[in-house]
């Protein structure tokens, strides 16, 4: 038997690799018409992140509790999402406007949960708590005049898995993979309690639905995305340290299960998904030292964006924000840009 003189090729990620090399997304976008693409894209997406079908459960919020607040009012409620499954939320208004307000749903990423948004410990609300990174998603929105809705995510903070005897370090993993059993995603159920939270918000009076928008940053920034790429109602998306390229960001290091949507790489690109949101005002955030959503990649990703918003005819409504630091919000810089959105209208 002859000796071989080259080297096995033994490593699954290079040959992914390749596999990539060798991959162009069938569904793309390749010029002509948005609209009609973005028709062809979106069920597809829907169906691949395993999006909960079916006809919806009665809401049936109840408060938990409510305070005052120096910006405004903040309610901690809870409401069914699917049989089995309920949503915690803070409920957060405003009292420098007058309603009905423009509302963000904010959601946070791998934090130890919601709290964050209202800057309060998770165990006990009453006992404030100092916010690293801009985090406080819902007390931004308070002093700008703008409500928010932030959702508790499945899998984080009060919603973190606490029956099951052993879990992995990140609580997603567990709830990732039981889901792709059933032939759902994370992802999928995530952005399933979004559209119940817009659900729980056209009970309400107070809200101004041609300003209705969604934030988060890291995995709050991956359901930032989804959410805007498949859910109508949202007209603004602040997605913060998510987009970039899958690729150079899912596909080249370790990450958390809940990022990923089996097949989807074989059909578009993270430039597409965004792109459904077109021509909705987006204002995508970024860390130019993020070493998990690399800044160069990100740059790329947003060129690809640009041509379709401006085959969309809104080139002027797609916005890369970039800070100075990490993977983090970077309130400073990427407000200013959705406020000058939201006064447009």
């Amino acid at each position: 038997m002859p000796v071989s003189n080259t080297e096995p090729a033994l490593s699954p990620s290079l040959f992914h690799r390749r596999l990539m090399d060798d991959m162009q997304p069938s569904m793309s976008f390749d010029g002509g018409d948005v609209v009609e693409w973005q028709a062809r894209l979106r069920p597809k997406v829907r169906e691949l992140v395993g999006f909960p079908d079916g006809e919806r459960i009665s809401l049936n919020p109840q408060s938990l509790w409510k305070r005052d607040h120096p910006d405004g009012t903040i309610e901690k409620l809870v409401f069914h999402s699917e049989p089995g499954s309920d949503i915690l939320a803070y409920l957060c208004l405003p009292a420098n406007a007058i309603p009905p307000y423009p509302f963000f749903i904010c959601v946070q990423g791998h934090t130890t949960g919601m709290h964050h948004s209202i800057a309060v410990e998770r165990d006990d609300n009453s006992v404030p708590m100092e916010v690293a990174g801009d985090r406080d998603f819902g007390l931004q929105c308070m002093a700008r005049g703008i409500g928010a809705l932030c959702i508790e995510q499945r899998s984080f903070g009060e919603r973190r898995e606490l029956v099951q005897e052993q879990v992995s370090t990140h609580g997603c993993h567990d709830a990732s993979m039981h889901a792709l059993m059933l032939g759902r995603t994370l992802i999928g159920e995530r952005v399933f309690d979004v559209d119940r939270g817009l659900d729980f918000l056209e009970t309400r009076d107070d809200v101004d639905w041609s300003r209705i928008g969604i934030m988060g940053n890291s995995g709050g920034g991956t359901i930032s995305l989804f959410s805007a790429a498949l859910l109508r109602r949202i007209k603004f998306a602040m997605p913060s340290c998510y987009f970039c390229t899958f690729r150079d960001s899912m596909m080249s290091i370790y990450h958390c299960a809940d990022n990923y949507v089996p097949g989807l790489l074989k059909y578009a690109e993270m430039a597409d998904v965004m792109g459904l949101f077109a021509p909705r005002p987006v204002v995508l955030v970024c860390g130019v030292e993020d070493t998990i959503f690399p800044v160069d990649a990100t740059r790329r990703a947003f060129s690809d964006l640009q041509r379709i918003y401006r085959a969309a005819g809104a080139a002027d409504r797609c916005h890369l924000v970039e800070g100075a630091g990490g993977h983090r919000f970077y309130a400073d810089d990427a407000w200013p840009v959705m406020l000058g959105e939201l006064e447009r209208g």
